[in-house]
């Protein structure tokens, strides 16, 4: 199995290039955040332990993160290509997937942007209640009940943790902890970087190569 991690703030674009990379099938894409709220949605007993962590812009335990991941990737043949998108986001978590040969990491890149950037990113997103699909406030002036470009849907919303004193705590909890992850995989040699702070397109074609 072919392990690639995206490494990167909330808000560096991380997960919109991974689920354009799953597009043709080819690649398996695991959003944790996409998965917790799933599991929020649904009120299973790991989204309702979830929800309190997420509210507060906190990091779940490592238990429950690597329990989710294990069991999304303990199905998948041998020869798949795979994008964690989220996790691991502490060398602990790093290291548990590195126990297994089958899961151990191919490559991490980190997605580098500007922490203002980021800030102007996540405050002003806005998310659909109905299909998750998001949008920004710059490019789509953000009115209670606007109708979402994607379905149609009518209620677009300011997610708990896209808040400003939320995003704050999110950002900083995010560099206290990427700090240990880029030494781990810098000391193993699969650490690469790309500039995020560039159009779609080009993010993608650069993604390609490095990943090739």
């Amino acid at each position: 199995m072919r392990i690639t991690v995206f490494l990167g703030a909330p808000g560096s674009g991380k997960g919109t290039q991974a689920k354009r990379l799953a597009e043709d099938g080819l690649v398996h894409h695991f959003s944790t955040g996409d998965m917790l709220r799933a599991a929020i949605a649904a009120g299973s007993e790991i989204g309702l332990k979830a929800k309190v962590y997420i509210d507060k812009g906190e990091l779940l335990p490592d238990d429950v993160m690597i329990e989710l991941i294990n069991k999304a990737l303990n199905p998948l043949p041998d020869s798949s290509k795979v994008i964690l998108d989220g996790f691991p986001r502490t060398v602990a978590q790093a290291e548990a997937l590195d126990k297994s040969p089958r899961s151990r990491v191919s490559e991490a890149i980190m997605f580098e942007i500007p922490e203002e950037i980021l800030v102007k990113r996540l405050t002003g997103r806005r998310v659909c209640k109905k299909c998750g699909s998001s949008f920004h406030v710059e490019f789509m002036p953000f009115e209670p009940g606007k109708s979402c470009q994607d379905c149609k849907g009518e209620f677009l919303y300011q997610r708990t943790d896209d808040s400003a004193d939320v995003v704050g705590r999110r950002l900083s909890i995010f560099k206290t902890q990427n700090e240990g992850l880029l030494s781990y995989y810098s000391r193993l040699g699969n650490l690469k970087k790309i500039d995020a702070n560039k159009q779609v397109d080009l993010i993608q074609k650069s993604l390609v190569d490095l990943m090739s």
